[in-house]
């Protein structure tokens, strides 16, 4: 049986950050993920968490300047002693709310680079990045966007971020699949998943087009969730969607998965 976390970053969007653990848990949640936690304190987070029994199974590294449209700086020459603050910042935060895994958004590259020179940072920082997680016991996630909603990101399907993660030769780093971004991608779903499932560590789900709830697209997601099933996926199922009105009125499609 499938395990989902509600990502805050995308649910609950009705009302403030913080109040959406609360929300999360009324509406049978157990975990929760989001991408950035460095706008609160560690201190208020983790009391939501402990309050209402929530486990936290991803945030991702930070990202540079988002609002100026940076999705990510390992790709870029010049950044590296950024980058690596920010994963100090992020295994803080990690310990503290007591989160295993963290995801690397690579971002977009400099035009201006060569891909040679970039491909070399972006190895480099990956490469670094795995092994101070590793020391802290959590793991290094990558994740392909596909093309269409991040034009230009550095990893746009799973055969390059497998490729990335053998050239690295780290035992430390792991595929982050998100289901809509591979179905627009790559397609090939279940066979894909069922080749890489020993490198992915999260899998994250919404329906496509439109990226809304599971069911309201083209995606077969209860012959997937049967799959992983099969399969014995046991990691976290991250509900990272648009939800086509409120989330509470969106979230019918789950029920037949929780019992």
């Amino acid at each position: 049986m499938p395990k989902f976390s509600a990502n805050l970053s995308m649910l609950f969007n009705e009302v403030d950050f913080m109040q959406r653990f609360r929300r999360a848990k009324q509406q049978g949640f157990s975990a929760v993920e989001y991408m950035f936690p460095y706008d609160y304190p560690i201190a208020a987070l983790r009391d939501e968490l402990a309050a209402h029994q929530l486990t936290q199974v991803l945030h991702n590294l930070p990202a540079g300047d988002w609002a100026a449209g940076e999705r990510g700086i390992a790709c870029l020459p010049g950044r590296e002693g950024e980058f690596r603050d920010g994963v100090g910042l992020a295994i803080e935060y990690a310990h503290a709310l007591g989160c295993g895994q963290i995801n690397c958004l690579i971002g977009n590259p400099d035009p201006t680079v060569s891909r040679h020179k970039t491909d070399e940072k972006v190895m480099a920082n990956l490469s670094d990045a795995a092994q101070l997680l590793a020391k802290e016991n959590i793991r290094l996630l990558i994740e392909p966007i596909n093309k269409y909603d991040m034009p230009g990101f550095y990893l746009q399907d799973s055969r390059q971020a497998i490729e990335l993660i053998e050239q690295i030769g780290s035992p430390n780093i792991y595929l982050q699949y998100d289901i809509y971004h591979m179905q627009r991608a790559e397609g090939e779903l279940t066979q894909t998943l069922e080749r890489l499932l020993a490198n992915i560590s999260h899998i994250q789900v919404a329906d496509n087009p439109g990226r809304h709830e599971p069911g309201t697209g083209e995606i077969n997601y209860a012959y997937i969730f049967s799959a992983l099933d099969r399969m014995g996926y046991r990691g976290w199922i991250g509900c990272e969607y648009k939800p086509l009105a409120t989330t509470e009125s969106g979230l019918s499609w789950m029920t037949k998965y929780q019992s």
